[in-house]
């Protein structure tokens, strides 16, 4: 088998080639911006971080333009590059306004309405500095940076800034500013000046011979909860305009978090609950959700982009298979991906043996990249980049002839999306062994082939059996079981020169994790019952931050290991000991208890965790194990775990 894998790095920013049909998405879009009177409209596309959101903007800017109608005008904002300005409010204004201005610099028709509408946006400018320094006025006393920022616009009036710290000279700057900004005699308020800039962008509009304005706002969600409600705001100043229409990316969880945060004293219950979605919803007008990929949407975008990456974007097959992708995903109910013999149809003698292995491994990582990665398309870009980079990094270090991609993909799968103590299992007993082979991992894979075939081992009559307790869990796990049964099989392999591909990550190969005697004696007390976990605790708590990571690691692979959990396993009450006199490893040791295997424990999971965890943080954490426990748990377990649900309302 080849070792290459993609020949080149995959971005993952926005594109402009449709490899889901997100397209379709865009074309609506197009058509509802721009058939359509002049009523302003608002349109959200949304969907989870790297759900292709930009990708989406990037197409309808250029369905815009691909309309070739001078009248439409699309202008894009990106709320993240303007994150730590003064104030998004007045980026996103006055951005669109200049950059309105810079497409139509050359018609003489406008200038004056130019000139009138950059008037109201310095005064809305001017008006939020004095308007912050007034809050604070009737606060106390303004802030340093307020200080600073009105000194910076009547210089030419102060001569001594420190002056003017007390409420007295405060107001009387703030009065002197408004005079600077308002040399008319009529005293004008922010809702008319408001108004006003609304009319003047009306106007400026018109005289641009604009029909439509499209402005893209993306990235909303990168920024921080302030910018993102700033940044809403603004947007909200434009809604009541004709001829304007907005597309906001974002995700709406991160937005509905930023509602919650500007309004830190909203009720948690009751009709306050769904404020934050409301408060989204009243803005945007039209949604779209961007839907999260399946298992054959991912296969079909794995091949494409590894196809891509070999042939080049550009390249007229390329084009080409892209169209049977599309008459793929117009059909998706038929479940019908692209198989080699697609792409060597379509690709003729641009059809190689590197092309062929990218092929046929995207077929066999997409099942377990859909579920790991939920179906995100820019996370399946970096598995591959990820895959990519390792293999370069083997080929420069001169040992890439004996990695072959397929299997370090499959091991990566593993690394990244099962459970971490189960690629660490395998891992380990790789690395102990003379000839790198992990029996455990050989056993389960050929166990759990063999069942696939035997109608017995299928409906569970003889499941476990032949087995030793590790493989017996690993196949009765889904996750794990599905993994067992890709190609190529790891088993038979000798997976060192693999261990040294990934210890960019964690290193499983000529660390010294030998521990020292004063710890091995500890060791052996904290693993050897409460009674001499206990005697230890003096000890415990004189160790420094390197020792306790040491004993934590060497009982957490105890506790992993252990096989009968219907009673608290000694290693677990050494781990309490540990961690009861070392508080910051709470969330570490709340963490190993996520890891054990729900249906084996007893009901002493259910309670007496209190001595180990005592952060917030590994609280949470911890409710969150035990309402999985619930669902997955055994009997004894959920009966426990019930029970002091209970006595926890009662007290």
């Amino acid at each position: 088998m080849s070792g290459q894998g993609p020949a080149t790095y995959i971005s993952d920013q926005e594109t402009k080639v449709d490899f889901l049909r997100n397209d379709a998405i865009a074309k609506t879009i197009v058509t509802l911006v721009t058939e359509r009177d002049d009523r302003p409209i608002t349109i959200g596309v949304h969907g989870d971080w790297g759900a292709g959101k930009s990708s989406v903007l990037e197409m309808v800017e250029s369905g815009v333009v691909a309309r070739n109608d001078k009248g439409l005008l699309c202008l894009k904002f990106n709320g993240w590059q303007f994150q730590g300005f003064e104030d998004a409010k007045i980026a996103l204004i006055e951005g669109v306004v200049t950059e309105l201005i810079a497409k139509r610099s050359l018609m003489e028709t406008f200038k004056v309405e130019a000139t009138n509408i950059l008037k109201q946006v310095n005064w809305l400018k001017a008006a939020r500095r004095v308007g912050g320094l007034a809050l604070n006025y009737f606060a106390g006393l303004p802030s340093p940076d307020q200080i600073a920022s009105l000194f910076s616009l009547v210089k030419d009036k102060l001569t001594d800034p420190a002056t003017f710290v007390t409420p007295e000279n405060a107001k009387a700057v703030a009065d002197e500013l408004n005079q600077l900004w308002k040399p008319e005699a009529d005293t004008r308020s922010v809702p008319d000046e408001i108004r006003e800039f609304q009319a003047a962008f009306s106007t400026l509009l018109k005289k641009a011979n604009v029909t439509r304005l499209v402005v893209l706002v993306d990235d909303l969600d990168r920024c921080l909860p302030e910018t993102a409600i700033e940044t809403l705001e603004a947007i909200r100043l434009f809604v009541l305009l004709p001829r304007t229409a907005f597309i906001i990316g974002a995700d709406e969880a991160m937005i509905e978090y930023a509602v919650r945060r500007h309004f830190p004293e909203l009720p948690d219950g009751g009709k306050w609950r769904d404020y934050p979605k409301a408060y989204l919803e009243k803005l945007i007008q039209v949604p779209f959700r961007i839907p999260a990929m399946g298992e054959t949407e991912t296969r079909i975008y794995v091949t494409m982009l590894l196809v891509a990456a070999q042939i080049g974007e550009d390249a007229v097959e390329f084009d080409m298979l892209l169209k049977v992708a599309h008459d793929r995903l117009s059909e998706p109910w038929r479940r019908r991906s692209i198989e080699e013999g697609d792409v060597k149809e379509v690709l003729g003698p641009k059809y190689s043996e590197a092309v062929k292995n990218a092929v046929v491994m995207g077929g066999r990582i997409a099942p377990l990249l859909a579920r790991g990665t939920s179906g995100n398309p820019r996370q399946v870009k970096r598995f591959i980049n990820a895959l990519n980079l390792r293999l370069k990094v083997s080929n420069a270090r001169g040992f890439g002839g004996k990695i072959d991609s397929q299997v370090l993909a499959k091991i990566m799968l593993a690394e990244r999306y099962l459970p971490e103590h189960v690629f660490n299992h395998f891992a380990q007993a790789s690395a102990a062994a003379k000839d790198g082979i992990s029996l455990d991992l050989q056993q389960a894979e050929q166990q759990k082939r063999a069942a696939k075939t035997d109608a017995k081992d299928q409906d569970g009559s003889q499941d476990g059996m032949g087995q030793n307790q590790v493989t017996a869990e690993w196949i009765t796990r889904p996750d794990v079981a599905r993994w067992l049964t890709l190609e190529p099989q790891l088993g038979k392999l000798d997976l060192q020169p693999y261990l040294f591909v990934i210890n960019d990550s964690k290193s499983f190969l000529g660390a010294d994790d030998t521990l020292s005697p004063n710890l091995l004696g500890l060791l052996e007390k904290l693993c050897g019952g409460e009674v001499a976990a206990r005697s230890a605790k003096a000890a415990v708590g004189s160790l420094n931050d390197a020792e306790v990571v040491a004993l934590f690691k060497e009982i957490r692979s105890r506790a992993l290991s252990e096989q009968d959990l219907a009673q608290k396993p000694d290693s677990l009450i050494g781990l309490t000991e540990l961690v009861s006199a070392h508080n910051a490893f709470d969330l570490q040791y709340v963490e190993v208890l996520s890891e054990l295997p729900p249906k084996k424990l007893g009901p002493w999971a259910a309670a007496g965790h209190e001595k180990a965890v005592k952060s917030d943080a590994a609280r949470t954490r911890l409710n969150q194990v035990k309402a999985s426990w619930k669902l997955h748990g055994g009997a004894a377990l959920k009966a426990a775990l019930e029970v002091g649900n209970r006595s926890s309302k009662r007290s």
